[in-house]
């Protein structure tokens, strides 16, 4: 029997100098991204995370939300600095006996009402409103966050899928060259026609991989230009793995957190607010009067000053205080049961990045092994010892394993950068 040239060799290593995610061992000092290049875009070029978060922000119609916010909290901010309370109003009458004796008497009265502060409502109120500024930048910072965790899963499922679509390339085209190789040996009488047909089953199966997985990139592709409005593709060399070590140092709180404690601090304000404003704001009027006691009587004029003091009940107060306190105790509640839950979230994305550390060096044993029993059975086939399906199987069992390193280098990358959105750190 005729021994087979260097197809095999490729076919059990080839996919090694071709899959990105083997390049590097498990515990490369560069982090998982390094073993994973950019997946490729329906353009070339590529951008960066915090790019395309900076892009896809301006889609974002929590964007437009975020600036509403900001003005509606600058506008508070301005209304708190206002002389007076409400808006003054300007006051109108007039007086005359026309209908009843005719006698030429009239009075006429203008007048400016303006509503005063109660005291300490102005400055609580200013508190109110930089309470609600902070919440507004608190929100703006989570919803950028919250936006970072859609892009960090779309860039890594497309480098996933890059991956595993640069190994089913590698993989056909060593099927290719196989089946080729055996069509000429069965020609030449050195193999069965059984072998051939088996070695082109493996060919088609491998194509079939091969088209679902580049149809499933351009799913992918497609979703982080919709989240974008970028063709170009997500570049995850630069996006630096945090380790255990390095994220126990981080001293800045959480985004969702910073808002929780601004939500709870805009809620005491807003107590305190109410209580400074257990009525209605008095009026102060101040206007002149004009008297014409009758036709041949000169008129006479007069300042007038007014002031009104409203009275505050029960019944006015208590629905108002009892919904500021229900809101202060629903934002104190939640502000304890989300630093509970970031806590576990954080130990969960800890042990889960060990655990797919683990399981890609476990890979990697897993595939260098089956790659060595897939090169001796070569060599047990070209030496006529083995029949062409035990290689065929050998072959496909290597190729799994390297996949499947593939895909955990991702998974790995994955973990990384799940780590880094539940400690609230942005690309």
């Amino acid at each position: 029997m005729k021994p087979l040239p260097w197809l095999f060799a490729c076919v059990i290593t080839g996919s090694l100098a071709a899959g990105p995610a083997r390049a590097q061992p498990a515990a490369s000092p560069d982090g998982p991204q390094a073993a994973l290049p950019s997946a490729p875009g329906p353009n070339d070029g590529s951008v960066n995370l915090r790019t395309a978060l900076g892009a896809a922000w301006q889609r974002t119609v929590a964007a437009r939300e975020s600036a509403g916010q900001r003005r509606r909290a600058e506008a508070d901010r301005a209304a708190a600095g206002s002389f007076w309370a409400a808006p003054p109003a300007l006051e109108l009458s007039h007086r005359g006996d026309r209908l009843q004796s005719n006698t030429g008497k009239n009075e006429t009265e203008i007048g400016v009402t303006v509503p005063l502060w109660l005291p300490g409502q102005r400055a609580a109120r200013s508190r109110t409103a930089e309470a609600a500024a902070a919440q507004a930048l608190a929100a703006e910072k989570v919803a950028r966050l919250r936006l970072a965790g859609e892009l960090r899963e779309a860039a890594w499922q497309i480098a996933a899928l890059q991956a595993e679509a640069s190994e089913a390339d590698t993989q056909t085209d060593a099927l290719e060259q196989l089946a080729d190789d055996v069509e000429r040996r069965v020609r030449a009488g050195d193999l069965a026609r059984a072998d051939a047909l088996a070695a082109q089953a493996e060919l088609l199966a491998a194509s079939a991989l091969q088209s679902d997985l580049r149809q499933r990139q351009q799913a992918a592709c497609a979703r982080w230009t919709l989240l974008t409005g970028l063709t170009a593709a997500p570049d995850l060399t630069a996006a630096a793995a945090v380790d255990a070590a390095t994220t126990t140092k981080i001293a800045a709180p959480h985004p969702e957190l910073q808002l929780a404690s601004r939500s709870t601090d805009l809620a005491r304000q807003r107590v305190e607010l109410m209580r400074r404003s257990r009525r209605d704001a008095p009026e102060l009027s101040v206007g002149v009067r004009q008297d014409v006691p009758g036709r041949a009587e000169a008129s006479q004029g007069s300042l007038v000053i007014g002031l009104r003091l409203p009275f505050g009940t029960d019944d006015r107060n208590r629905p108002l205080e009892a919904a500021a306190l229900a809101e202060l105790d629903v934002a104190e509640t939640h502000e304890m049961r989300l630093r509970e839950r970031l806590d576990s979230d954080i130990a969960t994305a800890r042990d889960a990045q060990r655990s797919s550390q683990a399981q890609r060096e476990a890979e990697t044993s897993r595939a260098r092994v089956l790659r060595e029993r897939a090169t001796l059975i070569d060599k047990s086939f070209r030496a006529g010892e083995t029949p062409l399906p035990d290689l065929i199987r050998a072959l496909a069992a290597a190729a799994q394993a390297d996949g499947a390193v593939a895909r955990q280098a991702a998974a790995l990358g994955l973990a990384h950068a799940r780590l880094q959105q539940t400690l609230g750190l942005l690309p």
